[in-house]
């Protein structure tokens, strides 16, 4: 493990893709390897012990090309198989649960937080938890938005559909009185102007992707692991590339100009 090697990165799909762009804009120095697990997405209806299996494997993917830290960029995947990744791996691991609810603590103003992500995220309390270890006396409100995850793959983010969609999730949340959201699924940031205009100025908008960005940033250097020069990414999938190079290229745009797929 040294300076030189890259950073992994794994997700179900294609939704932590908003993960690289934070981290390409953090750490441009960086190599970034992403391996997006499109054969056996989504991952938010699954078993926690099949979510599990899953991300160890992908790890293990990354882990086999070298790399110096590990990033879980699925809210999924951070909540219900991070003990296992931390374990079996000497490379620090991070995921974007911890980092979003750090956040939305420093920002929240009267202590009423909302959390929008999968149905496996919101059921594994893993949000929560996070939330109330860093101070016990919030409100919490969650709520699970299925639906956001396909508009945002395909494209539609803007619009009077993806507004309906959005406020028949949120409008209970917008009653609640909460003056921070987290946006706890690595898609909804391509929605976050929809979805700030459904909150209302009053709310701030917590995107864990930027948050586990900075978290990234501060491990690497204080591991001295940060790496000077010009970086590199590399894609690679479990399925056919075609369409993660189409979806990708709304993230990333012309970043993402190939993928490799790889066996599972």
């Amino acid at each position: 493990m040294g300076a030189e090697d890259a950073i992994g990165i794994f997700d179900s799909g294609v939704g932590g893709l908003t993960v690289v762009h934070a981290l390409l804009a953090a750490l441009p120095a960086e190599h970034l390897i992403y391996l997006g697990d499109t054969g056996r997405y989504p991952y938010g209806t699954k078993s926690a012990e099949t979510v599990t299996r899953y991300s160890v494997e992908n790890a293990d993917f990354l882990a086999g090309r070298g790399i110096k830290l590990l990033v879980v960029a699925c809210n999924t995947a951070s909540a219900v198989a991070l003990p296992a990744l931390e374990s079996r791996y000497d490379v620090p691991v991070v995921g974007v649960i911890m980092p979003g609810a750090r956040a939305a603590v420093a920002r929240s103003r009267n202590r009423r937080v909302g959390v929008i992500a999968t149905e496996r995220t919101i059921a594994s309390g893993a949000y929560q938890q996070a939330l109330r270890a860093l101070d016990p006396g919030l409100e919490i409100y969650t709520r699970a938005c299925p639906l956001l995850v396909p508009l945002a793959e395909e494209g539609w983010v803007d619009g009077d559909v993806p507004r309906s969609v959005v406020e028949t999730y949120l409008g209970s949340l917008r009653r609640s009185g909460i003056d921070t959201l987290v946006l706890g699924c690595t898609h909804y940031p391509l929605l976050r102007p929809v979805i700030a205009e459904a909150m209302g100025e009053g709310v701030a908008l917590v995107d864990s992707a930027e948050e586990t960005a900075r978290e990234v940033s501060a491990a690497l250097a204080a591991k001295g692991l940060a790496r000077a020069g010009q970086g590199s990414t590399s894609f690679f999938v479990t399925d056919v590339p075609d369409r993660f190079v189409r979806i990708g290229q709304r993230f990333l745009g012309t970043r993402v100009e190939s993928a490799v797929r790889v066996e599972r």
